[in-house]
């Protein structure tokens, strides 16, 4: 995803109340940061400077020329704020590994394209594009047991990624999941 797909994929986020202020900002920042940028603009903002600076910060989903699907993907160093904010789900993760170990923090698909395996698609293309990246593995961290709604759909299935791979690796709460994939053989 570069500068040239910000239109499609504000139109995607703009749609949506959880998505239009959060622009996938949340593990990236401090909760007290994130809070600001959602009041301010200043996510967008800061998604949109980071896009063009080259950074890729996720992949985009297409039917027909039209963007129906996201998925943030990037180095775990990149979600500093995931840690920060939510403590327990780093409490067994190897900080050296940061800046090799990929995460898939959040996934969205336009409620008309949900189930049509668009999710799916887009995870494996994180794993894809991790792998061209020269990541040593892929983790996704999705809510387990029954979803409590809209937001804890954007984490990702657990059954989405076990059915790419990925294998448990660590349960840290009753509804967290943090899924694994190596990229490559792991000691």
């Amino acid at each position: 995803m570069g500068p040239d797909d910000l239109a499609g994929l504000a139109a995607l986020f703009e749609a949506y109340r959880n998505t239009r202020r959060c622009w996938c900002m949340s593990f990236c920042l401090s909760r007290t940061e994130f809070a600001l940028g959602w009041l301010t603009g200043g996510n967008r903002r800061r998604f949109e400077a980071a896009t063009a600076e080259g950074v890729t910060m996720g992949l985009l989903a297409s039917v027909s020329g039209e963007t129906v699907g996201w998925c943030a993907c990037g180095p775990r160093s990149r979600y500093a704020g995931a840690g920060a904010a939510r403590p327990q789900l780093l409490r067994e993760h190897d900080p050296d590994d940061d800046d090799v170990v990929w995460l898939v923090p959040c996934l969205f698909v336009r409620a008309d394209h949900r189930s049509r395996g668009i999710t799916h698609t887009l995870v494996r293309a994180a794993v894809d594009e991790a792998r061209r990246e020269g990541a040593v593995a892929v983790e996704g961290w999705p809510v387990t047991g029954p979803e409590r709604g809209l937001a804890d759909a954007h984490l990702g299935r657990e059954s989405t990624f076990a059915s790419l791979g990925f294998r448990c690796v660590s349960r840290p709460t009753p509804s967290r999941a943090i899924m694994r994939l190596p990229l490559v053989e792991e000691p």
